[in-house]
Parts: C-alpha cells; sequence; structure tokens
C-alpha cells in the first residue's frame, strides 16, 4: 500500500507526523514524502522534513495525506503543483485525507465541494465560502475522504482510518503501540469548550504573530 504524505513549505509538523506515526508501522505500507520537488521541506516552525521524491513520481497512491499551515493562505496562493496533483491523484486514490488547514487545498482541488468536511476552527468560515459543508466535528468521513480538525486531531484521523483501512482490531493495537491515551489537563482543546478569556489571549497571540 503506497500513502503519499504531501509537504510543502509552511505546512504544520505534527499535521503529518500524527497520522503518519498511526500508519507508517504497518506490515505492507510503504510510506512516500511528496514536494514539488524532493529536498528539505521547512516546517511553519523551521523543522525540516525531507522529501523523497515530487508530487509527479507518484500519480496514483493509494492513500493521500495532506497536512495543514499555520501559513494556509500562502500556501494557497502558492501551491499549484500539489493542488494540481490532488485534483489528478484523488479519483484513483482509495483515501484522500487532511489535517487542519489542509482541507483548503483539498477544496482548491475541487475534492470537498458540497461535501460535509472539517478544518481547523479558525479557518471554518473560509472552508465554506471554498464549497465545502463545514463541520465542526473532529474527524469527518464523506465516501473516499476524511478531514480533520485542527493540528492535533490528525492524531485522531490517522486512528480512524487504520480502522478503515484494517479494522478496529488493527486500529486499536496501533492505538496501544503509541499508548495514545490523551488526558490533557485543560478542557480549552476546543473553541465550544475554551473559556472566552482564552479564546481571547489567543486572539492577541495571533495578532501579535502577524
Amino acid at each position: 500500500m503506497d500513502i503519499a504524505f504531501a509537504l510543502y513549505p509552511g505546512m504544520t509538523a505534527l499535521d503529518f507526523i500524527g497520522p503518519h506515526e498511526m500508519l507508517a508501522h504497518v506490515p505492507g505500507v510503504t510510506s512516500h514524502y511528496l514536494a514539488a520537488r524532493p529536498g528539505p521541506v521547512a516546517c511553519d516552525t523551521g523543522l525540516e522534513i525531507t522529501a523523497t521524491a515530487a508530487f509527479a513520481d507518484l500519480p496514483r497512491p493509494d492513500v493521500i495525506v495532506v497536512p495543514g499551515s499555520g501559513l494556509w493562505e500562502q500556501a494557497l496562493e502558492r501551491e499549484d503543483a500539489l493542488v494540481a496533483w490532488l485534483a489528478a491523484a484523488h479519483p484513483t486514490a482509495t483515501w484522500t485525507t487532511s489535517v487542519c488547514t489542509g482541507a483548503t487545498l483539498l477544496a482548491a482541488a475541487g475534492i470537498l465541494t458540497d461535501r460535509p468536511a472539517t478544518t481547523h476552527w479558525a479557518v471554518r468560515d473560509h472552508l465554506a465560502g471554498q464549497g465545502a459543508r463545514v463541520s465542526t466535528d473532529r474527524v469527518v468521513i464523506d465516501g473516499d475522504v476524511i478531514t480533520a480538525a485542527g493540528v492535533s486531531a490528525g492524531l485522531d484521523m490517522g486512528l480512524v482510518l487504520a480502522a478503515q483501512l484494517w479494522g478496529d482490531l488493527r486500529a486499536q493495537s496501533i492505538q496501544l503501540f503509541v499508548e495514545y491515551a490523551p488526558q490533557p489537563p485543560f478542557s480549552a482543546g476546543s473553541l465550544e469548550t475554551a473559556p472566552p478569556e482564552v479564546v481571547a489571549e489567543l486572539g492577541r497571540m495571533m495578532a501579535a504573530d502577524t
């Protein structure tokens, strides 16, 4: 099974690493790290991940995983090669998936038109403007497409995808292998549960970072 992890400058590392950790250890899986061209790809925090091939080198992957980015607006403007590859590769893929703002790239490729999908809470309105039927769910399955909400939801998406590919028993075995049993110290992990003062503080942080 060929799983293509799409890489591009400014991507969020955990969006890639989370699903990768859930999928790459399974026997029979060949992971491919694709970008516009082979070589190092700098994430939005400066961490570099090496692309081993170009998008054109794998036109028909079985599974596609597209991470999001804190610089998602820039990605939409400049990642024409990725969007074109997604549009061409999706029809023959068994599953096409995204994490966080990666959904905006799927939408740009025409994959989410009039389909339910989720993304980071800050980008829901934009994704709706791209034609998706936006959900607030953490992971959304619609036909052959799975989308995940912000960043850490990629871990959950990876397990959901594993269950679709290999069954619940294998997916739970993977969960045990990575000891994924989250116990966050706070309940501020979603827009729906975060206290207003936390939302306001994050707004100030994001404004200072622009």
